[in-house]
C-alpha cells in the first residue's frame, strides 16, 4: 500500500506539470509582456528578457518595433488632391512601443494588444494625415517637385497631430491646355512663432508611441492624373528644350560676342606688333642713320686733316725747294711744246741774203735768238733761278 507521502509528491508533481506554463513565463529580447495578477489583477511591466513569474496571472505581450504594412492594393491609402486628382499610396511604416512603465500600461488598458495598438492608432493616424495631405497640393505636383513635402506632411501629421487648414480658391493657368483654372487648395494655419496649428494632438504622441518615417513604395493615380502627368511632363520637357535650346543660343551669342572680340583683340595686338616692328625697324634704321652720319661726319673731319695736312704738307715743301720739280716740270713741257712747235714750223728760220755782219762777236741766226728769248721769258714766268744758290 503506497504511503501518504509519496501520493502527495505525486499530486504536487501532476500539478506542477499540467500548470508549469502558468507559473513563469518567458521573454524575448525583441518584446516586452505585461502581466496580471491572479488574484487581485494589479499589472505588471517586463521590458528585459528572461523568465519572469506569472503565477497564474494573465500575459500580453507588445513587440519593442512592429512594421505596419499598406502594401497591397486593400491596404493602399486613397490621397484626394485638390485638382480633384486621385491616387493610392503604397508602403509601410515602422513603430516602437514605449519602455516606461506608466505609458505602457496605460496603453494596455486603452488598447489591450499590439494588433489592437496598431489598427486602431498607427493605422487610424496614418489615415487621417494621408487623408488632410492631399489637398495640400495637387496631383501633378505630388508627381514631381513636391512628392517629399507630401511625405512629409503625412509623417508630422501622423507622428504630432492633424494640422489647421483653411481652403482659398487658387486661379491659374493650365499649362497644356492654356485655360484658365480654379483649385480649391488647402493652406495650413500657422501662429505667431511659425508653427503649424494642430486640430488635436496625436494618438501616439499621446501614448509616447514612436513613429519612424515612412517608407513610400509607390503611388499610383487615376487614368485621368495619369494622362495628365503625361501630358504635363511632356509639356514642362517642351518648356525646358525649348529654355535649354534659350539658354544655348543665348551662350552661343555670347560666344560669338566673346569670339570677335578676342579676334579683334587679336587682329589689334597683330596690328601692334607689326606696329612695334616697324616702330624696331625705324628705330634701328634711325640709330644706323645717326650712327652712319656721325661715321660720315667723322669720315669728313678726317678727309678736312687729311687735306689740310696734305696742304700743309706741300706748302713746308714748297717752302722749302721753293716747288723746283714743279717749276722744273713745267719748264720741260714749255720747251717741249716750243721744240715741237719749231720742228713742225716749214718756213725758213736764215735769211737768204745776208748783208754785212757784226764785228766784234760770233754772229747769231734768227732761231736761235728766238729759242733764248723764248727760255728766257719761260723761266721768268714760273719764277725760275737757274743759278746754283750758295750756302
Amino acid at each position: 500500500m503506497l504511503s501518504k507521502s509519496f501520493i502527495l509528491a505525486c499530486v504536487i508533481g501532476l500539478f506542477v506539470l499540467i500548470f508549469s506554463g502558468k507559473l513563469y513565463e518567458n521573454v524575448d529580447a525583441h518584446e516586452l509582456m505585461v502581466l496580471q495578477d491572479a488574484v487581485d489583477g494589479e499589472l505588471h511591466v517586463f521590458t528585459s528578457s528572461g523568465w519572469k513569474p506569472q503565477m497564474f496571472g494573465k500575459v500580453t505581450k507588445y513587440p519593442l518595433r512592429a512594421e505596419y504594412v499598406f502594401n497591397d492594393e486593400p491596404s493602399s491609402k486613397k490621397l484626394q488632391f485638390n485638382d480633384g486628382g486621385v491616387g493610392w499610396l503604397y508602403g509601410a511604416v515602422n513603430w516602437e512601443m514605449p519602455l516606461d512603465t506608466e505609458s505602457v500600461i496605460r496603453i494596455h488598458k486603452k488598447y489591450g494588444s499590439a494588433e489592437a495598438v496598431e489598427q486602431q492608432a498607427v493605422a487610424r493616424m496614418i489615415d487621417n494625415a494621408v487623408y488632410l495631405a492631399g489637398p495640400l497640393m495637387s496631383s501633378t505636383e505630388s508627381s514631381g517637385e513636391r512628392r517629399a513635402e507630401l511625405v512629409h506632411y503625412i509623417n508630422d501629421q501622423a507622428e504630432s497631430g492633424v494640422y489647421v487648414t483653411i481652403t482659398e480658391a487658387i486661379k491659374s493657368m493650365d499649362p497644356i491646355t492654356g485655360a484658365e483654372t480654379v483649385a480649391r487648395v488647402a493652406r495650413i494655419v500657422k501662429d505667431d512663432a511659425g508653427a503649424a496649428k494642430r486640430q488635436q494632438d496625436s494618438v501616439l504622441n499621446e501614448f509616447n508611441i514612436r513613429l519612424l518615417p515612412i517608407s513610400i513604395t509607390n503611388l499610383d493615380y487615376d487614368d485621368a492624373v495619369e494622362k495628365q502627368i503625361s501630358e504635363r511632363q511632356k509639356a514642362t520637357t517642351q518648356v525646358q528644350i525649348a529654355q535649354a535650346n534659350a539658354r544655348k543660343a543665348q551662350q552661343d551669342t555670347i560666344t560669338v560676342e566673346e569670339q570677335g572680340k578676342a579676334d579683334a583683340a587679336k587682329s589689334k595686338w597683330e596690328q601692334e606688333t607689326i606696329k612695334a616692328k616697324a616702330v624696331v625697324e625705324a628705330q634701328q634704321k634711325l640709330e644706323v642713320a645717326v650712327l652712319e652720319a656721325k661715321a660720315a661726319e667723322q669720315t669728313k673731319r678726317k678727309e678736312i686733316l687729311l687735306g689740310e695736312g696734305e696742304a700743309e704738307r706741300k706748302r713746308l715743301v714748297m717752302e722749302a725747294d721753293g716747288a723746283l720739280e714743279k717749276k722744273l716740270a713745267a719748264l720741260v713741257e714749255m720747251n717741249r711744246d716750243q721744240w715741237t712747235a719749231i720742228s713742225n714750223y716749214k718756213g725758213s728760220w736764215t735769211p737768204q741774203v745776208q748783208m754785212g755782219g757784226e764785228t766784234g762777236g760770233r754772229d747769231q741766226n734768227a732761231a736761235e735768238r728766238m729759242i733764248n728769248l723764248l727760255s728766257v721769258k719761260a723761266a721768268k714766268d714760273i719764277g725760275l733761278d737757274m743759278a746754283v744758290q750758295k750756302n
